[in-house]
């Protein structure tokens, strides 16, 4: 018999157990007949919008899941927002409890999410929609809602999303997601690698927060089995050679040895989010401090805005620079989401990364962000 996730061992804090959502990112593998899939169970509910963003850095494609009875939520637009700006190109929707309504309630769910797709620039036309319900799948429903649907839904991901290009050359980079220790062995990283390929005895570095640590790759886990080596977009765990787990945090980067280097300021094109979308109502003045998330780390920043442009109102793009409380990881092309009291009020994209500027202290309410931040 398979090895498999059962359904109620996917969610596993006790939190999750006790309220029956997701609120940390959680990793199943499944295979069809052609693909093996690593799956990335992201949090749906509003309140942890934050850690599914670290979810879908991870991602190929994207299964969106909507109620049948509930339609879509405001944390669905959030959702296909936080997609398109990392670069997903495929989703796949699944409208849940299908057994609930009735079949003109179903047309008009998939009527509001192809329009709701089409806004976000996605493919609506030609989007899968399949109608389902996952309970019925559990109990064993052998109807088309039932484990119809699901054997119907990974169908559709082996046929609709492309096998994606990897970047196998570059030096190897890991965005670190979770990190644990294991009695007898050492620290483990967990993450999925973004470019290159890792081996066994590799030099390598751990990067972010302001700290650089050197260590050397002692083992590689995939689902449980030991590798001599992983691909970009293998979700690996790589046990680490002298480091303690007390120097680490999640969002650190694990990369080949002299790849990267840190940095905490940049140029960006930014985009604020209008009302309607879910972002602020008043206008952004310089100076704007906040969270920015980007990978699997988020960090305090401050955003200025080009000498002349006093405000830039939600809706519309602007460029702008942002510093960062501490240096991190960072490349052209990179995506970020800035979060204000639990709503994405703005996405952006790095266009040149620039001096670092270093602050009196680590304590949050120590840093002086008013500082002169050189031009």
């Amino acid at each position: 018999m398979a090895n498999y996730t059962s359904y109620d061992q996917i969610d596993r804090a006790p939190e999750e157990k006790l309220r029956g959502i997701t609120i940390n990112t959680a990793h199943v593998f499944y295979s069809s007949a052609t693909r093996k899939y690593a799956h990335t169970d992201c949090p749906g509910h509003a309140d942890y919008v934050k850690n599914m963003i670290s979810g879908a850095s991870q991602m190929d494609g994207a299964i969106l899941v909507v109620a049948a009875d509930d339609g879509q939520m405001p944390q669905t637009l959030e959702h296909l927002l936080l997609a398109k700006q990392i670069g997903i190109k495929y989703i796949v929707v699944y409208v849940n409890k299908a057994d609930l309504v009735e079949e003109d309630v179903l047309e008009l769910v998939e009527l509001e999410i192809r329009e709701l797709l089409d806004d976000y620039g996605f493919d609506s036309e030609n989007t899968p929609v399949i109608n389902g319900s996952a309970l019925l799948a559990l109990q064993g429903d052998k109807g088309p809602l039932g484990e119809q649907s699901i054997l119907k839904l990974v169908q559709v991901l082996d046929e609709y999303v492309p096998l994606p290009t990897r970047d196998l050359t570059s030096p190897f980079l890991l965005p670190i997601d979770n990190f644990f220790n294991v009695t007898g062995r050492g620290t483990v990283v967990v993450g999925t690698l973004k470019q290159g390929t890792i081996k066994k005895l590799d030099e390598a570095h751990l990067l972010g927060f302001d700290r650089q640590i050197r260590t050397t790759v002692s083992d590689i886990q995939a689902f449980k089995k030991s590798l001599p080596k992983a691909e970009a977009g293998d979700h690996i765990g790589v046990l680490l050679r002298g480091v303690k787990q007390d120097v680490l945090s999640r969002g650190m980067t694990l990369c080949a040895s002299g790849s990267k280097s840190l940095c905490n300021r940049f140029e960006t094109t930014v985009y604020f989010l209008s009302r309607r979308e879910g972002g602020r109502s008043r206008p952004i003045t310089t100076t704007y401090i906040q969270q920015l998330f980007s990978l699997t780390w988020n960090i305090a920043c401050r955003l200025d805005l080009p000498e002349g442009l006093d405000l830039v109102m939600p809706g519309e793009h602007c460029n702008a620079t942002i510093s960062l409380l501490q240096r991190m990881v960072l490349s052209q092309g990179q995506s970020f989401t800035i979060r204000e009291n639990n709503i994405t009020v703005a996405t952006g994209i790095i266009t040149k990364l620039l001096d670092s500027v270093y602050v009196p202290s680590k304590k949050l309410d120590k840093i002086d962000f008013n500082l002169k931040f050189p031009k």
